[in-house]
């Protein structure tokens, strides 16, 4: 039968359910508005929508690897509490999703959305996160992830700190796929994923910054030297390039000081690796997610939070 649009307005006003959503349950349902109510409440919808809107930073940076290491991701999925991080539920619900980007392997979260879940075809990603809402009881959300598939020799490593608070994804490349497994390689990669964790690079090498970053790096740079009266030969000639130098050693993994042994630079430490192994090794590129970054956050905190309910 034909749904109007009058019927799709009040279900969504009884469910705070999306239109599409409504429309679908009341097709599903005949046109009946009762039972169209059950369908979305059976589904999981039923007041997500309103959930939806409230800031979920919390949550974890979570990792999946073959095991052949040649394909790897990390997700971060967010939830509004730390407490309800910690429940089985959200936990499942991680683990579901993960799953289900190594085996469909979605080109992003919009992408993702609109794939039928791989263990349930009768529902999307997105009805998927719509009922963990109205399951758990808060706001959850996939955000973002970052899935690499290595293609010829290498391997893909993961490194997670503190619980899921950072999340490390690196892609590196050998001559020799025999290294992968030696104990000193499987090192190696967990030094790697910890020292971007530690130290949040913005590319892998030199070569890889923009060259826009470098001229508004050397605009900085001389504008300061200028402002305190700095001759502009010695500005060109010594200030730019030591301080260009400096942003390298900073934002550079390549370039930057190693963070288990600073008496050498991360190239150095891969390239002794390199050589206590005899093969060639490299780093394609890695993915670094904090946890929330990016999220404003309320500024009341959970505790202040109880206490203002209880007039404290």
């Amino acid at each position: 039968m034909a749904i109007t649009a009058q019927q799709v307005k009040e279900l969504r006003e009884l469910t705070d359910c999306g239109i599409m959503d409504c429309k679908r349950a009341l097709t599903e349902s005949d046109g009946d508005i009762e039972k169209a109510k059950a369908w979305l409440r059976e589904k999981g919808m039923a007041k997500a929508e309103k959930k939806a809107s409230r800031i979920a930073a919390e949550g974890t940076v979570a990792d999946l690897i073959t095991d052949d290491a040649k394909s790897g991701l990390i997700v971060e999925i967010n939830i509004e509490t730390d407490f309800a991080a910690n429940t089985p539920k959200f936990k499942t619900f991680v683990s579901n999703v993960s799953n289900h980007i190594m085996d469909k392997k979605p080109a992003d979260v919009d992408a993702l959305f609109a794939q039928n879940l791989n263990i349930d075809a009768s529902k999307t990603v997105l009805d998927y996160q719509k009922e963990a809402i109205a399951d758990i009881g808060e706001n959850t959300s996939i955000r973002r992830f970052a899935l690499y598939e290595v293609n010829g020799m290498g391997s893909v490593a993961s490194y997670i700190h503190a619980g899921g608070r950072v999340g490390v994804l690196v892609e590196i490349a050998v001559d020799n796929d025999d290294v992968i497994s030696n104990p000193v390689y499987k090192q190696m990669a967990k030094d790697l994923g910890m020292q971007i964790a530690a130290s949040n690079p913005s590319w892998v090498a030199e070569s890889d910054v923009p060259a826009s970053e470098i001229e508004k790096e050397t605009e900085i740079i001389t504008n300061k030297a200028l402002a305190e009266g700095k001759p502009e030969k010695i500005i060109a000639d010594r200030i730019v390039p030591g301080q260009i130098k400096n942003f390298y050693k900073i934002n550079c993994l390549l370039n930057q000081e190693y963070v288990k042994d600073d008496s050498m630079t991360v190239a150095q430490y891969i390239d002794s690796v390199a050589k206590e192994l005899g093969c060639a090794i490299s780093v394609v590129r890695f993915a670094r997610f904090g946890l929330g970054e990016g999220i404003e956050k309320k500024a009341d905190d959970f505790a202040a939070e109880v206490m203002a309910q209880a007039g404290l």
